[in-house]
């Protein structure tokens, strides 16, 4: 990033952009959300948030539905958070819109309740991590 003598760390705007590293050698830049002067080409940390329930309530869901011998062909979701004032008045994402999209693999398909016990196990396992508070 730099040094405290580096001029970007003397101005008033700090640098946004950073590195997230993960197991195998991957990395990702990251920056601040568009309205915290991040670079919109980069993820941002709200960004990754929704992305990894969304990826985490897909894994969940597949398994599920894979126990229960359902085939899908495709599974897209196009996932949506809210940030907004929580209840001691702090940004927070305090919602997570998931629209998945599915098509199944085979004539067999679920009936809609069958699909709606699905996708609330796959978040009853997903979410509850989420109920963390930080300390």
């Amino acid at each position: 990033m730099g040094s405290r003598r580096c001029r970007v760390f003397i101005s008033e705007v700090p640098p946004r952009d950073h590195t997230w590293s993960f197991d195998g050698g991957h990395a990702v830049t990251a920056t601040a959300g568009p309205a915290y002067l991040g670079d919109p080409a980069h993820v941002n940390p709200e960004e990754a948030f929704v992305a990894s329930l969304s990826s985490c309530h897909m894994l969940t869901f597949l398994a599920i539905a894979c126990k229960q011998k359902f085939v899908l062909d495709s599974y897209e979701d196009e996932a949506v958070g809210h940030l907004e004032k929580n209840a001691d008045g702090k940004l927070a994402i305090t919602r997570v819109e998931l629209r998945p999209k599915i098509t199944w693999g085979d004539d067999r398909k679920p009936s809609a309740e069958e699909l709606d016990k699905m996708h609330h196990a796959a978040m009853r396992i997903v979410l509850l991590p989420t109920r963390l508070k930080p300390r």
